[in-house]
């Protein structure tokens, strides 16, 4: 078995190429997809009264949920590995593909885009609701259907790509679905909604915990990212800095205002906050700006783990 660092390291490389060669597998067959039957499965089984009970309940679920999903994955990890790189990395590789969405956030994106471009606002507006948020989408007009496809592609270059690549840099591929499944948990309980409000509690709070650091890295990439593409940089940075409150979640507003600022537009969930990064209204043109810049934010941290990774080989080695 060749040395760790570099064995993680030609995982994560190959996992990258499959993520953006191959793409995402099939909704149905997705681990993502099976993570929330199983959530969902556990929710429709919650006390239905009793704020602690569902606390507890939930707590419960999100704990078993985590160790059902990544249990197995350690147990054959552990049970491939004596038979050589060969048979290793392609298993570890494709295991780490699916907890990360490069290529799907991105296409996801380009659709809604797409639609708006063609003139079919019931169409794009189907689309964001289905891809990329969980608002209800079917009275948005032109420009908060763009707000939202640009938020959420900001938003998920933290969730879907830096935080499980950042969790596997600590705790390799069982990390990353940990996260994956904890993320999952929050995206479908993490509600302050009479329903949720206790019963996602837990699975909110380790959500937020674990996006802490990832939430603020992208936000700074993406600031990066808007020099290296044209765009606002010293909005960006001003925005974020100064409106990243502005969001019911401590993390999400990190990287969506300094995209706002990048862009020099307004995006805005009804009821919700407002990031005022321009008095621009968003576009489909802001959809395309918002793709390359969050393009260029994952590269730029491909590269960081690249060099963590690096880093990490000649301290092993002591060079």
């Amino acid at each position: 078995m060749m040395d760790p660092t570099f064995l993680r390291a030609t995982v994560c490389g190959l996992a990258l190429m499959v993520n953006l060669i191959v793409g995402d597998p099939p909704s149905r067959f997705h681990p993502v997809a099976l993570m929330g039957k199983l959530i969902g499965w556990g929710k429709d089984r919650a006390p239905k009264k009793g704020p602690a009970k569902r606390f507890i309940y939930g707590m419960i679920t999100v704990l078993i949920g985590a160790a059902a999903c990544t249990v197995p994955i350690v147990l054959l990890l552990m049970g491939i590995r004596p038979l050589g790189a060969p048979v290793y990395v392609p298993v570890a590789g494709l295991l780490l593909s699916c907890s990360f969405s490069i290529s799907g956030l991105l296409r996801s994106a380009r659709l809604v885009e797409t639609a708006l471009r063609a003139g079919d606002l019931p169409c794009a507006r189907r689309l964001v609701g289905w891809h990329l948020v969980s608002r209800d989408t079917r009275t948005l007009d032109e420009t908060l259907v763009a707000a939202a496809v640009v938020e959420s592609v900001a938003e998920n270059v933290t969730d879907s790509v830096v935080s499980p690549l950042l969790c596997f840099l600590v705790a390799g591929v069982p990390g990353a679905w940990a996260y994956r499944f904890l993320n999952t948990c929050d995206s479908m309980v993490g509600y302050r909604d009479s329903g949720h409000e206790y019963l996602g509690k837990f699975a909110a709070r380790m959500d937020d915990v674990l996006n802490w650091l990832p939430a603020r890295l992208t936000g700074l990439l993406i600031v990066l990212a808007s020099w290296i593409t044209g765009g606002n940089t010293r909005g960006a940075w001003h925005t974020m800095w100064v409106q990243h409150g502005r969001t019911t979640s401590p993390n999400a507003g990190w990287p969506m205002s300094a995209m706002a600022g990048a862009l020099g537009v307004t995006l805005e969930k009804l009821g919700e906050y407002r990031l005022e990064g321009g008095g621009y209204p968003a576009t489909t043109e802001t959809i395309k700006q918002a793709r390359m810049i969050a393009g260029v934010a994952i590269a730029l941290f491909t590269v960081l783990v690249a060099g963590t990774l690096g880093l990490r080989w000649g301290v092993a080695h002591g060079r």
